[in-house]
Parts: structure tokens; sequence; C-alpha cells
């Protein structure tokens, strides 16, 4: 399943940073200029920070992403100590 949203923010570089130091005692992580990636034992996400916005996508073996996808926001949220309201967009 792959899917992904956009967060609007103005510090979409400070939280993505945050969030990949938080979780890279937990999973694998790796970081460019443009993204950052985080690497869990069945799914992948990507953060591309933007001036404007985080683009959050998320790819996973799972039927079901539904629960990541909350894991994910609710630790965004908590990275930028604000309540961010997100809409997930599937593909195919």
């Amino acid at each position: 399943m792959k899917s992904n949203t956009t967060i609007q923010t103005d510090d979409a570089k400070r939280i993505a940073k945050r969030l990949l130091n938080h979780w890279k005692h937990k999973f694998e992580v790796a970081e460019t200029d443009e993204q950052f990636s985080i690497f869990m034992p069945d799914a992948t996400v990507i953060l591309r920070p933007h001036i404007d916005g985080l683009i959050v996508e998320l790819e996973t073996t799972q039927e079901d992403g539904a629960h990541l996808q909350h894991v994910i926001v609710e630790h965004l949220n908590r990275m930028a100590q604000r309540e961010f309201m997100v809409e997930w967009q599937h593909q195919a």
C-alpha cells in the first residue's frame, strides 16, 4: 500500500529532522538535502520538506496502513508541538 499527505507548515525541515532523530534509535534512517527516509521492518516513510509544507510518503506491506498513518501523524504532532489536520491520499 502506498499513501501520501502534505502537512502545511513553515517548519517542515526542522520537524522532519526531529522525527528522523527520534526514530533513528529504532530504525535505519537516511538523509539527503531533499528528503529524510525512515526504514521500518514493513514500511518506508519518506519526508520531503518544502518551504510551505512537508510531504509525507508511506509505502507499507501491511494490508491496511491506517494505524501506521496515525502513528506517523501523532509523532509529527509531537515533534512540532502542535496538531496537524491530515488527509491521506491512497495510491494503487
